[in-house]
């Protein structure tokens, strides 16, 4: 029997791992009453309040990814919220041209959907169109039991109801 010595020390393995994993603590304890209308009150930042402004970039359909990606910058805008208090979505003015009036982020379903006048919205999101149509108001964040407006500069307004 003929054994075959091949050198271990100095030879090049042409396997290469990278792993990389992010650890995201969320709070035990959920905010709730006026310490969760005191969280929604402050500035959103500009990141985040530049995410929101992109649901146009993709035109009429917004791909999976890029809804993905939105719902994350939710996530990191409330690190101290719990997944069923964010926005039940956002709506904005369609800049895409007639018939489109507004667009539509539901978190829920994960989708962007642009709504021509007219056509109502979903999920009792309807409460905040009127307000995405005013000019002083980038978007419109819908909750379960508030409507937060948002201004370009991040300053926020609170409707409850």
């Amino acid at each position: 029997m003929v054994l075959l010595r091949r050198p271990i020390l100095g030879t090049k393995a042409g396997v290469e791992t990278n792993l990389s994993a992010s650890v995201r603590i969320r709070p035990t304890e959920e905010l709730i009453g006026l310490a969760l209308e005191k969280r929604l009150r402050q500035k959103r930042s500009t990141a985040y309040t530049e995410a929101m402004t992109k649901l146009d970039a993709g035109g009429v359909v917004c791909h999976s990814e890029t809804v993905r990606e939105l719902i994350q910058t939710i996530s990191n805008e409330f690190p101290e919220l719990k997944p069923h208090q964010f926005p039940i979505g956002i709506i904005s003015k369609c800049y895409l041209g007639s018939p489109y009036e507004v667009h539509v982020l539901d978190t829920a379903l994960e989708i962007v959907e642009h709504y021509k006048v007219g056509q109502s919205l979903p999920s009792g999101m309807e409460k905040g169109r009127a307000l995405a149509l005013h000019p002083g108001y980038l978007y419109i964040e819908i909750f379960s039991n508030s409507i937060c407006a948002v201004s370009k500069s991040g300053n926020t307004s609170i409707i409850q109801g």
